[in-house]
């Protein structure tokens, strides 16, 4: 996969903060944003709104059609996190989290990105030894929108002796499996030209399947990537284990959802990641795109300036690189991050003996900072 090239003339993003620390990193985001367009002349048209809790609040829904209508318009929508405990008594259908499910589904966002990078400054971050994790860089591509978590029939049934049974359906078609495998294998050739993919094939026929329609893209259309398949179990403990074995690896929902988390926490902090939700082109080239970090709302720190900005600015990063095509200025903000951290200085979610402890808004000033000296 290659970012895209041709910029839109009318740069349209959808800023929906959400809930809990959601509004706080978000706004450090937005600052780099104003930046972008008065330095180097980079305008984008933003549109703010509401999703999860207090989309509800606002709206008694997780999303509004007309915020739904707005993130298909986009050209790319950037979220901040939703969910908190102030709403967990919400029927299942009106709860936060189905707002950005909502915004997956119909954007039809199949391809997950999870890159779990150490920085150098963050190894002793981890809960790995050292020498297990420094230069980690991988990349999880999950499939987003098929498998366990949407697949039908689903739900809880009443059986004739008294009990219940709970029901999810894992199932893929050829189309699907193919579709997130071909992102996978153009984004390695970008990075170290090797892609793993991850299934249960020895134990479950859409594994079987996976396998066999991810064996067969890799002839026909990418036979100089290096594949390999694992079974997910031992993937988990592979990652443990020895993660920097792996470049870029692709799986289905819900194996990439408990692996990517995995390979969250060897950097040391879910603070410190972004994600990337890529949809198919259309017939202009243009593709839906959400971007979010990994973190969830945090309601426990939430309005106490203490949540970490930098996943989701390197999140802002990844929508320059791959929805506007804009590499120079995604390695600009990225390095600035570096370069603060590099300085000592940290949010409370990575702190370290020695370095300097400083608020979201702080982190967000520092960054500013190593950007005006790029400029």
């Amino acid at each position: 996969m290659t970012a895209d090239k041709k910029l839109p003339a009318n740069k349209k993003l959808l800023v929906l903060a959400g809930d809990g620390i959601g509004p706080e990193v978000m706004a450090e985001t937005l600052r780099v944003v104003e930046w972008l367009g008065k330095k180097r002349a980079l305008r984008f048209e933003v549109r703010e709104d509401l999703v999860g809790g207090a989309a509800f609040d606002a709206h008694g829904t997780p999303l509004a059609n007309s915020t739904m209508r707005a993130a298909k318009e986009s050209d790319a929508v950037l979220l901040g996190a939703v969910g908190g405990p102030k709403w967990d008594k919400l029927p299942f259908a009106q709860k936060p989290e189905r707002g950005l499910l909502r915004l997956r589904k119909e954007m039809d966002l199949f391809a997950n990105l999870r890159p779990a990078v150490v920085f150098d400054a963050l190894v002793e971050a981890s809960t790995l030894k050292p020498e297990v994790v420094k230069g980690l860089d991988i990349l999880i591509v999950r499939e987003l929108t098929g498998g366990m978590y949407f697949g039908e029939p689903r739900g809880i049934e009443k059986l004739a002796g008294g009990g219940r049974k709970g029901v999810n359906t894992h199932t893929y078609t050829d189309e699907e499996i193919r579709r997130v495998a071909r992102i996978a294998f153009e984004l390695a050739r970008l990075r170290g030209n090797k892609v793993c993919s991850v299934e249960k094939a020895n134990v479950m026929e859409a594994g079987v399947l996976w396998r066999e329609e991810v064996t067969k893209l890799h002839a026909e259309e990418f036979a100089d990537v290096r594949l390999s398949h694992m079974y997910a179990d031992n993937c988990a403990m592979q990652l443990i284990r020895n993660p920097k074995q792996f470049d870029v690896i692709v799986t289905d929902n819900l194996f990439g959802d408990i692996l990517s988390d995995e390979a969250a926490m060897m950097t040391g902090s879910l603070g410190m990641l972004p994600s990337a939700s890529l949809g198919a082109r259309d017939a202009g080239g243009k593709r839906h795109a959400l971007y979010e970090p990994v973190h969830g709302s945090a309601p426990d720190i939430a309005g106490m300036g203490k949540a970490n900005p930098i996943a989701n600015l390197l999140s802002f990063a990844m929508c320059l690189r791959y929805s506007f095509g804009l590499e120079a200025e995604a390695a600009l903000v990225e390095q600035a991050a570096k370069r603060v951290l590099d300085a000592g200085l940290r949010t409370g979610d990575i702190m370290q003996p020695g370095k300097t402890l400083v608020s979201t808004k702080a982190m967000g000033d520092a960054i500013l900072k190593e950007l005006d000296r790029s400029a």
